[in-house]
């Protein structure tokens, strides 16, 4: 029997600098910062306000050779263009239009398109370590 009731709880990023990228999280996406265990070894908890979403920042072990993110922040740019069949961590928000704006101001390169509806519109980016990220336009009920 598959389970019962599952959703999302959390999802993972590892990075050789969590800090820089919690405060990414924290300033583009208005994720609040809430108290981790310890485990050992830095984590930091970010949580989305009135959502129960968390996002767990790991630092990175070096040892265990796993790759960075689909891209790299030590790689050149990739074009965001390429991450709708990538992979990626989708947010919805209902500011969307103010929230590009913001994103072109702080010089974030982007792909920006609306699903053929038309009533959704996407921007795409990627994080400090080179992670997938969507917005997407919601409207309030």
């Amino acid at each position: 029997m598959a389970a019962k009731g599952a959703c999302l709880n959390h999802v993972s990023r590892e990075s050789s600098d969590i800090r820089r990228l919690a405060e990414f999280y924290k300033e583009i996406l208005g994720f609040e910062e809430v108290e981790t265990p310890d485990f050992g070894f830095k984590v930091i908890w970010l949580s989305l306000p009135s959502t129960g979403f968390f996002l767990h920042l790991i630092e990175r072990l070096p040892e265990a050779r796993l790759p960075e993110g689909p891209y790299s922040a030590s790689s050149p740019t990739v074009d965001p263009k390429y991450l709708p069949r990538g992979h990626h961590v989708c947010f919805s928000i209902s500011n969307f239009d103010s929230f590009v704006q913001t994103l072109k101001e702080k010089g974030i390169e982007t792909f920006q398109r609306a699903l053929p509806n038309g009533k959704v519109k996407q921007i795409f980016f990627f994080d400090p370590d080179g992670n997938g990220v969507e917005v997407a336009s919601r409207e309030d009920p």
